[in-house]
């Protein structure tokens, strides 16, 4: 499996508007952070994208993505969901529906906000043919199972997602202990890491290294982070096993 990290910005993306921060400015393109969002493609061809940020059409365009087999949602907040109508592209090119899967919750919100998507395949493809199904437990998607992980948003439970051997988890405040269980062995985890400062809705860099000890995933990578950390400067306090994440990045898992 590859791992194509789209996004690994914040609901601001870095640059931030207006900002003048050394990050704002760095020319450094590992700096510049679209909202979070990842690819995943499996050995078989098919690929699952997690999220549909506000960036997915940029996204796309700038990694060649000409399919999308399937979309896991993390939770339903708008810089994970509200680029959901660029799925049209991939359902123009492929001629295909293209199922969705969350949590209960989540899936309400969708079909409320964005109901005209859901539809059956019916020879128009002007706009996005989408279908969507809850999920609590673990699937089969094209021949790889997917774990749906409970997690804190703040107030909120959400999921993290374990597809094969690889962990992803974003907008992480805590994770339950019967979660942590369904995290052992994996070889590579990405995970929530906002900024150094303490915030009540997402895990700082001390709490995401916390949770990365852990895991004790063979690899891991730190995603969702503001302005506040500047590539080059968290690159230098990681353990070795821990990388900063970047748009564009790839990952594989055999």
């Amino acid at each position: 499996m590859q791992l194509t990290i789209l996004g690994a910005g914040s609901s601001a993306g870095t640059p931030a508007i207006g900002c003048k921060c050394a990050t704002c400015l760095s020319t450094n393109p590992r700096n510049k952070r679209t909202r979070c969002s990842s690819i995943i493609t499996l050995d078989s061809g098919e690929t699952i994208l997690i999220d549909t940020g506000p960036d997915l059409r940029m996204q796309a365009l700038r990694e060649g993505l000409t399919r999308v087999d399937a979309v896991l949602y993390t939770h339903p907040h708008a810089d994970h969901l509200h680029g959901i109508d660029d799925l049209r592209g991939f359902c123009q090119l492929n001629k295909h529906q293209i199922p969705l899967y969350s949590y209960k919750e989540a899936v309400e919100h969708i079909k409320a906000k964005f109901g005209y998507t859901i539809r059956e395949p019916q020879g128009f493809w002007e706009l996005p043919v989408l279908s969507i199904t809850e999920v609590d437990a673990p699937f089969d998607l094209f021949g790889t199972t997917v774990t749906p992980i409970p997690i804190m948003h703040g107030r909120i439970q959400i999921f993290a997602y374990r597809i094969g051997n690889i962990a992803y988890m974003t907008d992480v405040s805590s994770i339950p202990e019967a979660s942590l269980d369904l995290l052992k062995g994996l070889d590579l985890l990405l995970i929530d890491c906002l900024r150094t400062e303490k915030h009540p809705t997402h895990i700082n860099i001390e709490q995401s290294l916390d949770y990365v000890s852990q895991i004790n995933a063979k690899q891991s990578v730190l995603i969702h982070m503001t302005h506040e950390l500047e590539y080059e400067a968290l690159t230098q306090k990681l353990p070795k096993n821990v990388a900063v994440g970047y748009d564009g990045m790839k990952l594989s898992v055999n």
